[in-house]
């Protein structure tokens, strides 16, 4: 069980780098779309060698009867989730759609009871209210703009992000974490499609390539890896440590202020995921 603690913290790790990579796409003229479309292109491409070359896989060898559960993994947990990210974030602001983003943790711990029979332990209420009230505070609450509509959408983006955990759980009873991504990304890079630009500035290759490595190969497939043994609400609530991990490396990389505010939120964050991994 603990190993499955470490791969959700390292995934959370991952996606703490798709801001910062974001940033450098942004300034290279790309949209959101497009940028999330060759993220999921080049995402497939790694995963593909890796399945072929590594572990001898054919990434495409399924069976005709998963192919709906594909279907709707990629349409909730890539395209739905990101266009409603995306839009919540013009709407509004991006602490805002970070902020109910991950209300995802409380949605997962209802989740997790309904389908999977989790238990609704004090532990997991406890890290939960540290966690929340940490995010709260790493997104700078004072400086959040947002429309009524924007709460929609938003909360709207938790309860998928939620649906996101509970997908992959099922999935990976069946098939390999690598696989289940690759089939995943297929469907939802097919549902981005139409949306998208085909063509990118030279400068933004390298942050593509960098985004589709490390927030989206090697992220989603320890916490897939990692949903083989841990529960779904604990580890929603321990990939909270994501917006720590942002805020940090926006300090080093990108020049960013951290307040004292920011820093107590991040330390209740942690020690919300502290306490769901030493009571496991």
């Amino acid at each position: 069980m603990k190993k499955g603690y470490a791969l959700v913290f390292l995934a959370a790790s991952t996606w703490g780098s798709l801001g910062i990579f974001a940033t450098y796409i942004y300034r290279c003229g790309v949209d959101s779309f497009t940028m999330v479309f060759f993220r999921v292109l080049f995402a497939i491409l790694i995963l593909g060698f890796y399945m072929s070359i590594f572990r001898r896989e054919n990434p495409f060898s399924v069976p005709r009867g998963r192919l709906w559960f594909y279907a709707l993994y990629g349409f909730v947990g890539v395209f739905l989730f990101y266009t409603l990210y995306f839009y919540t974030v013009k709407i509004s602001s991006a602490p805002f759609a970070v902020l109910l983003v991950y209300t995802a943790p409380a949605f997962s711990v209802i989740l997790g009871r309904l389908i999977f029979k989790e238990p609704i332990t004090r532990i997991k209420l406890m890290a939960l209210f540290l966690v929340m009230t940490g995010v709260l505070l790493t997104v700078n609450l004072g400086r959040i703009v947002f429309r009524s509509l924007a709460i929609v959408t938003g909360v709207s983006t938790g309860i998928v992000y939620a649906f996101y955990g509970v997908l992959a759980k099922l999935g990976v009873r069946k098939e390999t974490p690598e696989r289940l991504l690759f089939m995943t990304l297929l469907f939802g890079l097919i549902y981005l499609a139409p949306f998208s630009s085909y063509s990118v500035p030279s400068c933004a290759i390298p942050y593509l390539l960098g985004l589709a490595f490390f927030p989206t190969f090697l992220g989603y497939v320890l916490y897939n890896y990692a949903l083989k043994e841990v529960e779904v609400s604990r580890a929603s609530i321990i990939a909270t440590v994501e917006p720590v991990v942002a805020i940090v490396l926006s300090f080093f990389l990108l020049g960013e202020t951290l307040s004292l505010t920011q820093t107590f939120g991040a330390v209740l964050i942690i020690s919300g995921s502290i306490l769901i991994h030493t009571n496991g």
